[in-house]
Parts: C-alpha cells; sequence; structure tokens
C-alpha cells in the first residue's frame, strides 16, 4: 500500500493545522498507529510553521510553500520546501541546541529531530530556499484497513 500526497500552500497560519489535519486523516484512515499519527503530525506542523514564517523573505521568495508526504507501507516520509533564504552554513549537519525554556522560538527543528527517524536541512540549489524532510517507521493498528504489505 502507498499513499502519495504534495500540496502547495499559502505561507499563512492557518495553514499549519489544514497540513496537519490532513496528514493526521490519511494516517487515522489507513490504520497507523496513534502514536506515530501524532509524532508526525506534530513534526509536520513544526515543519510548516518554519516555511510559514521563515519561507518567504530574500529575493525570489515566493508566497507559497510546499508539501509532499509519502507512505509506503512501512516507512512514511515527509518534505517541507519554501522560496526562503534558505539555512545558515551547515545546517543539514550541525546539531540544534536546545533554545531553553523562556525562548519564545526555535525548539521547531530541534522537535523534529527528536520525533522523526531521519531528519534531513538543506538549502534548494539556485534561486533558494530551504527544503526539510524527514521519515520515520510505521506501526500500524491491529485490524488496520489498510496495511503494510
Amino acid at each position: 500500500m502507498s499513499i502519495l500526497w504534495s500540496l502547495q500552500l499559502r505561507r499563512e497560519a492557518a495553514s499549519v493545522p489544514f497540513a496537519r489535519r490532513l496528514l493526521l486523516g490519511a494516517m487515522e484512515t489507513a490504520g497507523v498507529d496513534p502514536d506515530i499519527c501524532y509524532d508526525l503530525s506534530v513534526a509536520l506542523s513544526e515543519a510548516c510553521a518554519n516555511a510559514v514564517e521563515h519561507g518567504g523573505h530574500g529575493a525570489g521568495a515566493t508566497a507559497d510553500y510546499q508539501i509532499t508526504a509519502y507512505m509506503d507501507g512501512e516507512r512514511c516520509r515527509i518534505e517541507v520546501s519554501d522560496s526562503g533564504p534558505g539555512f545558515g552554513e551547515g545546517a543539514a549537519r550541525r546539531v540544534v541546541p536546545d533554545p531553553g525554556a523562556e525562548a519564545e522560538s526555535g525548539r521547531g527543528l530541534m522537535l523534529i529531530r527528536k520525533l522523526a527517524d531521519h531528519v534531513r536541512v538543506e538549502n534548494l540549489p539556485g534561486a533558494g530556499g530551504a527544503v526539510v524532510s524527514f521519515d520515520k517507521l510505521l506501526k500500524w493498528r491491529e485490524n488496520a484497513p489498510l496495511t503494510a504489505v
């Protein structure tokens, strides 16, 4: 069983819960374990919030960002990309420090790294932008309507 969906959304705060509910609905309907659904939906929310906040500043930036999600039976892979200035040098290899309890921002990538199995952060070549991609092994509910083959 495979599910693939792709969205292009406006960089507006209202797009974040929309994307989260779409992912949750697809995973819950397929029969993915609720804990996995929750982890991936929170990680997606964080990646979308980053794209909304940081993905539209600089030359060539657009008012949109893209999400692609793919469930292949054993794994779910999610990618969020924008056209903003991208990440600083070495962002893909850098360990994101804990911003501290009093910080008002800076927890998104750290949280994604804790919730997903693999995380990749990179800049898009050419016109710019950033991509946050992450994946997680899926667990299925007993008697799930769409189970891994």
